[in-house]
């Protein structure tokens, strides 16, 4: 499944268009490697995703098509939550 879709599937980011965004500029990192919008992502795969000044990382557990808002979090599980200073 690409990055884009499983990040707005996942309900990490809201909307696909924002993922792409956010995955051009390099700030999410599948298994430690710059990753682009279209990146294939595999159940197993560590996702670090920055947020302004936080990062999350997240392993992910489930890849589905449609997911229902509930069952979302089903998709991944936290790995880690860290801040970062600004810079």
């Amino acid at each position: 499944m690409r990055l884009d879709k499983f990040l707005k599937v996942s309900r990490l980011i809201k909307r696909r268009t924002l993922a792409k965004e956010v995955s051009d500029k390099g700030r999410i990192l599948i298994n430690g490697l710059t990753a682009k919008a279209s990146s294939n992502v595999k159940v197993g795969d560590e996702l670090a995703i920055q947020f302004g000044t936080k990062i999350i990382t997240v392993k992910v557990e489930a890849l589905q098509e449609n997911v229902k808002k509930e069952e979302a979090t089903n998709l991944y599980s936290v790995i880690k939550e860290e801040r970062v200073s600004a810079e």
